[in-house]
C-alpha cells in the first residue's frame, strides 16, 4: 500500500494546480483556450514535481523503488514536455498587444507585456533540449558530472523561467491565490536542490569514511573497502546501493551510484564492486589507503530481507553481480535456511569475480565467448538457461533477484511472468535507463 499512497499523493500534487485553476478561474473562454492553458498549468506542475522524483529522497525512492522512481521520472518528464509543445499552438487569440475593439472584454488577449512571454520562449526553447540532453546522455562524449551540474542547473532556470511566465502572462496564475499556490511549490522544487547539493554535503562532513584497500578483482573491475571514521558507519540492507565520493570535498559532483557487495552482517567496513566504465572509474586504482571519502545511502530495494519465499534466484550479469554478493553474503553470515541459487553470465573467463568465494555449488557461471576448456553453461542468460536451471515449482514460489545489462534483464522477466512467476516475486534493479 506504500508504493500507492507516493503515487496517489503524486498525482494529487501534480493535478492541484488544474484544479485550483478552474475553481479560481473567471468567464469560460473557447476551448482551445481553455485546453492551451490547462496543458501549461499541467507541464508547469509536472517539471515542478520532477524534482522531488530525482532519485536522491530514501523516502520516495526507498519506498516505491529506484526503477520505478526513475522509470515515473522519465515518463513524466517526456509528458511535460509534450504538454508543454502543445500549450502555445492552441490559443488562437492575440499574442500580445493593446486592447481590440473585437475583444473588449480581453478574453482572447494574452498579455499585453512582451517580457512576461519571453521567459516562456525562453523555458519553450530550454526545456526540449534538457530532456534531449538526458535521453542521449550516454552517447555524448562528456563526463558524467558535468550532465549532472548542466541538468540540475537547467532543471531550475526552467522552474524560474516558468514561474515568471505563469504569474505575469497567465490568467490562471495572475489570480493571488494560484500565486501564493505557484511560489509554494517552486519553493519546495528550489528547495530540493538545495537539500541535495547543501545540506547532505553538511551533513555528510561529520560522517567521512577512509578507504582501508582497494583490490583489484579481474583486470577491469575492483573492490573498495571504506571504514568509517569517527562514526558507527552505516545502516543498511543487503542489496541496497549507496553514492560513492571518493578523495573529494563532500560539496563535491564527483559522486557515483554503486552497489554495496559487503554483508551487513560483516562489520562497519562496507565494499563496493567497481568496473572501469568511465572517467572516473577508470582511475579507480590509482585510489590510495586512507583516501578521505563520503557515502549517502542507502537506496534502492533490491533486498530478500523479511521474505518468505522458500528460495532466492539471484541472476547477475557482469558487475551486476555486486549487489547480489552482497545478499549471498549476507545469506551465508546469518546461516538463512532458504535455498540460494546464482547464476552469474560474462564474456570472458577472466572476467569472473570472487570465483573462490562463491565455489562451484548452486553457482551457474555463463560465457558468451568461452575458452576450448571451458565446461560450464556457454551462450547468453536467456528462457531456455533459466528452463534448465530452475523447475516450474521453483519459478512460481521462489522470489528472483535480478541485477545487470537491460537486455538481460529484460528477456529472463519476459520469461518469468510468461511462465507465472508474480510480479511481485521478480526484483530488479537498473543503473541504466532509456
Amino acid at each position: 500500500m506504500k508504493p500507492l499512497c507516493w503515487i496517489l499523493a503524486y498525482l494529487v500534487a501534480a493535478t492541484l494546480p488544474l484544479i485550483l485553476s478552474w475553481l479560481t478561474g473567471g468567464p469560460p473562454r473557447p476551448f482551445p483556450e481553455e485546453l492551451a492553458s490547462g496543458l501549461g498549468i499541467l507541464a508547469y506542475s509536472i517539471i515542478l514535481m520532477e524534482f522531488v522524483l530525482s532519485g536522491r529522497f530514501k523516502s520516495v525512492s526507498n519506498s516505491v523503488g529506484m526503477d520505478v522512481t526513475m522509470r515515473l521520472h522519465q515518463v513524466m518528464a517526456r509528458t511535460a514536455l509534450s504538454f508543454a509543445l502543445l500549450h502555445p499552438f492552441l490559443y488562437q487569440g492575440t499574442l500580445s498587444g493593446g486592447q481590440r475593439p473585437w475583444d473588449l472584454t480581453r478574453q482572447l488577449t494574452i498579455t499585453t507585456d512582451f517580457s512576461a512571454l519571453s521567459t516562456g520562449v525562453a523555458a519553450y526553447l530550454l526545456l526540449p533540449s534538457l530532456v534531449l540532453l538526458a535521453v542521449g546522455r550516454t552517447q555524448l562524449d562528456y563526463k558524467y558530472e558535468t550532465w549532472r551540474l548542466i541538468h540540475g542547473m537547467s532543471a531550475l532556470l526552467i522552474a524560474l523561467l516558468l514561474l515568471h511566465h505563469t504569474v505575469y502572462a497567465g490568467r490562471y496564475g495572475s489570480q493571488p491565490a494560484m500565486t501564493w499556490v505557484w511560489l509554494a511549490m517552486t519553493g519546495v522544487a528550489v528547495g530540493s536542490l538545495l537539500y541535495v547539493y547543501l545540506l547532505m554535503p553538511l551533513r555528510d562532513r561529520v560522517r567521512a569514511w577512509k578507504v582501508t584497500s582497494v583490490t583489484q578483482l579481474t583486470p577491469k573491475q575492483w573492490e573498495v573497502t571504506l571504514k568509517p571514521d569517527g562514526h558507527s558507519g552505516l545502516r543498511y540492507k543487503a542489496g541496497q546501493f549507496a553514492w560513492l565520493n571518493l578523495g573529494h570535498s563532500s560539496f563535491s559532483m564527483k559522486e557515483n551510484p554503486f552497489s554495496i557487495c559487503s554483508a551487513p552482517g560483516g562489520g562497519p567496513e562496507i565494499s563496493f564492486m567497481i568496473k572501469e566504465l568511465g572517467d572516473f572509474t577508470r582511475t579507480i586504482g590509482q585510489i590510495k589507503a586512507g583516501t578521505v571519502s563520503y557515502v549517502d545511502g542507502p537506496y534502492g530495494t533490491l533486498s530478500v530481507d523479511g521474505r518468505t519465499e522458500p528460495g532466492v534466484a539471484l541472476i547477475a550479469g557482469g558487475v551486476g553481480l555486486a549487489p547480489l554478493l552482497g545478499i549471498l553474503r549476507q545469506m551465508r553470515l546469518s546461516g538463512d535456511p532458504r535455498k540460494v541459487r546464482l547464476v552469474y553470465g560474462n564474456r570472458l573467463v577472466d572476467q569472473i569475480a570472487y570465483r573462490e568465494e562463491l565455489g562451484s555449488q548452486d553457482v551457474y557461471y555463463v560465457l558468451s565467448d568461452p575458452p576450448e576448456t571451458w565446461h560450464g553453461e556457454t551462450g547468453f542468460i536467456d528462457a531456455a538457461l533459466i528452463d534448465r536451471i530452475f523447475s516450474d515449482r521453483e519459478l512460481h514460489d521462489w522470489v528472483f533477484v535480478m541485477c545487470g545489462p537491460t537486455i538481460m534483464m529484460d528477456t529472463v522477466e519476459d520469461h518469468l511472468i510468461e511462465k507465472g512467476t508474480p510480479s511481485h516475486r521478480i526484483l530488479t534493479e537498473r543503473f541504466d535507463y532509456d
